[in-house]
């Protein structure tokens, strides 16, 4: 595409925002949240609010965005960070953060939530560590122009050749703000791999550490370094997500929250309730509150 960054944004923040979608134009906008189809495994949404939006949590993802209007406030690594329209936000995964309205206009704002494995597949040397960015708040012409492409219509999931570019150049981009790469070795890439499939696969069950050691072939310590290398997390919390990610899905089509809960893993209402607000900052009857809105 021949547009610039600012193009790009130009046409984000022009976009339709219909009342079906929750997404009203105001002087003060109506808190809400528009979510996008299935994208590979990647959550593209769309959020507006006023005042404090999200309680501190982190994500188990990479929080990849453009900021459309307004200021975008939060904290991340023991400062107050400010983003502006224009402005990319770029929040490591298992960082923890919050997010308000950094003044009464308002703020609205598009992020994309990529999992660990397809950046560091995208990457250029994809054996090595996660890129880290310690700036969180960054102005790169290239890597907005590819988030607001990724971010242009959430209503159609990019195909096959498209999302391949357009994964490569935000890990390009990334891999310009991060400092040196640790290199992990082809075995514990595999050891990673094969305990995430397993993991996914029997998120609503309990997991052991026996069962991942037998699999894997590591012993529980040497995996747990490993799976933060790679991707970031721990094999408990990336369980934890999957889990929350299966009970949203439900509650979406309709489940009520407590069987939710119960058919994705968790001892009860209350036990998914604190993983919920831990990990997406609202309780998930907020979270419904404002997918409906």
């Amino acid at each position: 595409m021949q547009h610039s960054a600012n193009g790009l944004l130009d046409t984000l923040a022009g976009l339709p925002v219909s009342d079906s979608e929750g997404l009203e134009r105001s002087c003060r906008p109506a808190d809400a949240i528009r979510s996008d189809i299935d994208t590979h495994g990647i959550e593209r949404i769309e959020a507006q609010f006023s005042g404090n939006g999200f309680a501190p949590h982190r994500h188990d993802t990479y929080a990849l965005g453009l900021t459309i209007s307004g200021v975008q406030a939060f904290s991340y690594r023991g400062e107050t960070r400010f983003s502006l329209p224009g402005n990319i936000i770029v929040l490591h995964p298992d960082e923890v953060h919050d997010g308000a309205a950094g003044t009464d206009d308002g703020l609205r704002y598009r992020m994309m939530y990529i999992p660990p494995e397809l950046i560091r597949d995208a990457c250029d040397e994809p054996s090595a560590t996660l890129p880290f960015v310690s700036t969180p708040v960054l102005s790169d012409s290239r890597l907005a122009r590819a988030l607001a492409e990724a971010l242009a219509d959430l209503d159609h999931a990019p195909d096959g050749l498209s999302l391949s570019d357009l994964l490569t150049r935000i890990a390009d981009g990334l891999g310009r703000h991060a400092g040196s790469r640790q290199t992990v070795s082809a075995k514990a890439e595999r050891a990673v791999a094969r305990a995430c499939a397993y993991l996914r696969e029997n998120c609503a069950e309990q997991v052991s550490s026996e069962e991942l050691e037998t699999l894997t072939d590591l012993n529980r310590y040497s995996l747990a370094r490993q799976f933060r290398l790679v991707t970031g997390t721990s094999p408990h919390r990336y369980l934890t997500m999957r889990r929350l990610e299966r009970a949203k899905g439900m509650m979406s089509s309709g489940m009520p929250i407590a069987e939710a809960a119960y058919d994705a893993g968790f001892a009860d209402q209350s036990h998914f309730t604190r993983h919920f607000k831990n990990c997406y900052g609202m309780t998930p009857g907020h979270w419904l509150t404002l997918l409906r809105a």
